[in-house]
C-alpha cells in the first residue's frame, strides 16, 4: 500500500499482510466494510484533482470515484504487481477515466508545486519508514487552501471480551513485528502532531470508534469475522519472521471461533481520522 522508495523489494517493506491474491481480495471487502465510518467525515466537494496516496489495489479508489463524482484521482503506489490489479479492478467501472494510476516514491513525489487541490490517505501510514516525509511531501503538491485526510490505525486500542489471552499475545506480537520492519501501529495518535509540524492549518482529528455488544450482535458478528481476516492476514509473516509459532495461530483462530459464538462478547477499536488544510 506505501510507496517507499522504487530500488526496495517487497520483502523490505513494513507491509505485514502480503501482496497475495487472497490479502488483494481482503483490501476490497476492508475498504467496503469500513466505507460508512471512514468517510463520514470527508468532504471533496469542490475539489477537482485529488492525490491518492497508497492507493492499492484501487478499493479506495472506487469509492472516492462513486463519491466524488466531479473529482479525477491521481492515485500512486510503490507496487507494480497491486497496481495492475487496480487498472484491472476500475477498467470495469465506468469511472476509470477519472483515474490515472501511477508507480511512484511518496517520499519523493514527482510532481510540481501546488499539483492538486486535496489529498486522501487512508490505512497506509502505519506501513511506511517516514510518515511525516510522506506528509511533507503531500504538502508541498497541495495547493494553498487544499485539504488532506488521512485515516491511520491506532492499534493500542484493540480490545475484546471475554479476554482471550492467545489472541491477545498474537496482537503484541503483530504490532511489534510492524514495529522492528520499520511501520507504525499507533501512527494515527500522532496525526496531529505531525501535521502541526509541519505547517497545516485547522489540524483536526477525530477519533472513530467500533465498541458492539449484545445489543448489536449481527453487526458484532460482522466486524469480528472482518477483524478474523485482518489477523490471519500476517499469520504467515509472524511464522516466517518467529514472532509466533503455527500452535498459537491456531490456538487464537480457537478463541476467535469461542468468542464468535459467546452472547456476551464485547468488540473495542479505535481508529483515528485527521484532516487538515494547507
Amino acid at each position: 500500500m506505501s510507496a517507499l522508495q522504487l530500488t526496495q523489494t517487497q520483502s523490505d517493506l513494513p507491509y505485514i499482510h502480503g501482496f497475495s491474491a487472497t490479502e488483494q481480495a481482503r483490501l476490497v471487502r476492508q475498504a467496503r466494510f469500513s466505507e460508512s465510518m471512514v468517510y463520514r467525515d470527508v468532504d471533496f466537494s469542490g475539489v477537482q484533482k485529488l492525490l491518492e496516496v497508497g492507493c492499492g489495489v484501487g478499493a479506495q479508489t472506487e469509492i472516492l470515484l462513486r463519491r466524488f463524482p466531479e473529482v479525477d484521482i491521481t492515485g500512486l503506489d510503490f507496487s507494480q504487481r497491486q497496481l495492475a490489479v487496480a487498472r484491472q479492478r476500475l477498467q470495469g467501472s465506468p469511472e476509470h477515466g477519472r483515474a490515472t494510476l501511477l508507480h511512484m516514491d511518496a517520499e519523493d513525489l514527482d510532481f510540481p508545486p501546488a499539483s492538486f487541490d486535496g489529498a486522501f490517505l487512508c490505512w497506509i501510514l502505519e506501513h511506511v519508514h517516514s510518515p511525516e516525509r510522506v506528509l511533507a511531501e503531500v504538502r508541498r503538491v497541495l495547493k494553498p487552501g487544499a485539504r488532506l485526510y488521512a485515516t491511520e490505525a491506532m492499534n493500542a486500542t484493540f480490545f475484546l471480551a471475554p479476554y482471550s489471552a492467545n489472541l491477545q499475545k498474537y496482537w503484541m506480537a503483530f504490532n511489534d513485528h510492524q514495529l522492528s520492519v520499520g511501520g507504525d501501529p499507533f501512527v494515527g495518535a500522532k496525526l496531529g502532531n505531525i501535521l502541526m509540524r509541519l505547517g497545516f492549518r485547522h489540524v483536526e482529528t477525530k477519533v472513530k470508534t467500533w465498541h458492539l455488544d449484545s445489543r448489536e450482535p449481527h453487526r458484532r458478528q460482522q466486524v469480528l469475522d472482518y477483524w478474523t481476516e485482518l489477523l490471519l492476514s500476517a499469520a504467515d509473516q509472524l511464522i516466517e519472521a518467529g514472532r509466533v509459532d503455527a500452535e498459537l495461530v491456531e490456538s487464537m483462530t480457537k478463541e476467535l471461533r469461542l468468542l464468535r459464538s459467546d452472547p456476551e462478547l464485547v468488540f473495542f477499536y479505535s481508529f483515528m481520522q485527521a484532516s487538515a488544510v494547507v
